[in-house]
């Protein structure tokens, strides 16, 4: 089958471990005000066969040995079964996948789409997760949809055990509320596959699309976030990675405490048994 692709970056570092390819996928169904590729949003893009993108990867495929292929958008998840027949074929490889997504397009609702997004996880090594805001309000403001469904597409990624990395920009104003902060925070490190959730700081490096594209830059006259702000927001998501350590190490603590309680009563009632055996005999 055909995929349609905006574009592809040989030499990615900001878009998984190590150096990537990274595919960029075309269409998106949200409106992000901070979109910084609002060339990838609408239909369009170039059709390509999976085998055709692998033939394009395996030119560099010494550069991205410690690293991998990245498909980003767009939406990715638009395309889920594309991408899956060109992640199999990269895994039959041996190359690292990762998925970079809002989860914006899973339905659970819709069990054939849920399936073909399961598809799509069996073969995707890491999933780089955007929760653009932790509110539904607030996020539909920010993108034009509330957040239900990418919210449910991080809980099942996770109970799956797909690796997950979670990540946050920071937007003056929108983005950067504290209380919101914390229950972004506290939501990623809920997740047991979460390996990290990072604070990505909003930059402007996008407005020059807008003025090619003729469109107006929907961000004007809001700059990046001071170094304070990014300050705090990180330190925000490290106390409550700390906080949910704890409560991982407290939850496990009653669990082995229970444990040797249990096997203890067992000891004890074997003792009896044994006890009483021996003394007035069977």
């Amino acid at each position: 089958m055909k995929g349609y692709i905006h574009s592809f970056e040989s030499f990615g570092t900001s878009d998984g471990p190590g150096i990537r390819f990274v595919v960029f996928m075309q269409g998106c169904p949200m409106r992000c005000l901070y979109c910084h590729n609002p060339d990838t949003r609408g239909a369009g893009g170039t059709a390509y066969e999976p085998e055709e993108v692998v033939s394009e990867i395996i030119k560099y495929e010494k550069y991205i040995a410690s690293g991998g292929v990245t498909v980003s958008g767009g939406e990715p998840l638009m395309q889920a079964e594309f991408v899956t027949q060109l992640f199999s074929l990269l895994k039959a490889r041996g190359i690292h996948t990762a998925l970079d997504t809002s989860g914006c397009a899973f339905l659970p609702s819709d069990p054939q789409n849920v399936k073909a997004i399961d598809k799509l996880l069996d073969v995707t090594d890491l999933i780089l997760l955007d929760i653009k805001h932790i509110d539904s309000a607030a996020h539909k403001t920010l993108t034009g949809r509330g957040n239900e469904n990418i919210l449910a597409f991080a809980r099942r990624a996770s109970a799956r055990g797909n690796k997950l990395w979670i990540r946050h920009v920071l937007v003056p104003g929108y983005t950067d509320d504290d209380r919101a902060l914390r229950k972004t925070a506290a939501f990623a490190y809920s997740l047991s596959a979460v390996e990290k959730a990072e604070i990505l700081p909003y930059h402007t490096l996008g407005r020059i699309k807008y003025e090619k594209m003729g469109l107006p830059y929907p961000l004007e006259g809001v700059d990046p976030p001071p170094k304070e702000r990014i300050e705090n927001a990180r330190r925000i998501f490290a106390e409550e990675k700390a906080r949910a350590r704890l409560a991982v190490s407290a939850e496990s603590a009653a669990k082995v405490a229970a444990k040797d309680a249990k096997d203890a009563a067992e000891s004890a009632a074997e003792n009896i048994v044994e006890n009483n055996t021996g003394e007035y005999g069977i």
